[in-house]
């Protein structure tokens, strides 16, 4: 039986959360703070943890990085909807958090009945999850722990902290891949102190880059952001699968960790080289126009695609129907099908098409499906994206960082 380990210092959340996945059939254990979480995690080994952000003693961010540094489960994190919440949910993300949810406040029409519908629906996602694939996330943890001083001395160089110990990068290309080789590559470890890409050679002008992920892509966008050169002068869009409230503060976080000036999209707004936009939660992005080098977004509130909104496929396939420069997509980790269709289309434009590969993938879903479609030009780990965006757009001589 599939057991899930629920951590909350509320005495109601773990009683209502654990017998919701009680009755869905899965074996339950509750802890009452990180500390406590972080032993019962490591004593009877869960398939998966929910993890409440604020609490008293060890909080769930720091609960987080310990567990992932020692025993990588996939953690579904559970915080209030507010600016700090935000803050530190992106924090636990940020150190191998899988996926989040928030809990309702009393101020509109969501209530408990709605958040253990959805804790049991993501569990029941995240358990379907390879444990393997949950090593980069592992590397993460153990990487920033390592970085503020907060690993204990064999927490960061034991069992499989470095998955793997690789940091090589390895790409794929069509050539090899098809419908039925779902990932192609390795190299799933992060290398925190990697450079930005260097661009060698002559790039193509303005190109347009559109990448899309769900669970567990924030800290993985966060680094191919680190690494992805201004010089690339290129026009980033960005569909992460978040609620309204979180795309602000992550579009803020990319913009402090990269060259390119990043904000949360706007209607009408005009993207030019150089900047980069992300869906705000709650709506599509789309592009309206591309007009001297310079695009034109348009937001819409339609109705949901693949159940999400934004939704990867709806972006994709504005920018293959409106821009005739080079354009790029990528799609990475998470969990459905979005971005599949959105591949095709930017294949179809002919535009090159990325996908991250299943080794350093924390969920196999999306890119998994965009490969199925045989659309995919290159299969990467997820410190080779932002080198095979480069060599997407290079007309002349050799990317080498």
């Amino acid at each position: 039986m599939t057991r899930v380990l629920v951590v909350d210092d509320s005495k109601f959340m773990r009683t209502v959360i654990g017998n919701a996945l009680e009755e869905a059939g899965y074996e339950v254990e509750r802890a009452e703070d990180g500390a406590t979480g972080v032993e019962r995690a490591a004593a009877i080994d869960p398939d998966v943890v929910t993890m409440d952000v604020e609490m008293p003693g060890m909080d769930g961010i720091d609960a987080v990085e310990r567990i992932m540094a020692t025993n990588p489960t996939p953690i579904l994190m559970l915080s209030v909807h507010t600016e700090e919440g935000t803050t530190a949910t992106l924090d636990a993300l940020e150190r191998g958090a899988a996926d989040f949810l928030h809990k309702p406040d009393g101020s509109g029409s969501r209530n408990i009945a709605h958040l253990t519908d959805e804790v049991v629906e993501a569990v029941d996602d995240l358990a379907a999850a390879e444990v393997s694939s949950m090593a980069l996330a592992r590397a993460a943890a153990t990487a920033h722990a390592t970085r503020t001083g907060r690993a204990g001395a064999g927490e960061a160089t034991t069992g499989n902290a470095v998955a793997g110990g690789s940091t090589e990068t390895q790409v794929s290309d069509r050539s090899a891949v098809g419908p039925d080789v779902p990932s192609v590559g390795s190299g799933s470890g992060i290398d925190e102190d990697a450079a930005p890409v260097t661009v060698d050679g002559d790039t193509e002008t303005a190109p347009t880059v559109v990448i899309g992920a769900s669970t567990g892509g924030p800290k993985l966008i966060e680094r191919l952001f680190e690494r992805l050169p201004a010089a690339l002068e290129a026009k980033v869009l960005v569909v992460q699968h978040m609620p309204p409230g979180f795309t602000e503060r992550f579009a803020e976080r990319l913009d402090a960790r990269s060259g390119y000036d990043v904000s949360e999209a706007a209607d009408r707004e005009r993207l030019a080289p150089g900047e980069a936009a992300v869906a705000p939660g709650g709506v599509h992005l789309e592009v309206a126009s591309n007009v001297g080098d310079r695009l034109r977004l348009r937001l819409d509130d339609g109705e949901r695609v693949h159940g999400v909104r934004p939704s990867i496929d709806v972006t994709m396939e504005s920018v293959a129907a409106r821009i005739t420069d080079p354009i790029c997509g990528v799609v990475m980790t998470g969990m459905g099908r979005d971005g599949a269709a959105g591949i095709e289309a930017i294949d179809a434009a002919g535009g090159h098409t990325i996908a991250q590969d299943e080794a350093t993938s924390p969920v196999f879903g999306i890119p998994c499906q965009a490969i199925e479609t045989g659309c995919v030009d290159t299969v990467a780990p997820a410190d080779g994206i932002a080198d095979a965006i480069v060599d997407a757009f290079t007309t002349d001589g050799e990317n080498d960082d």
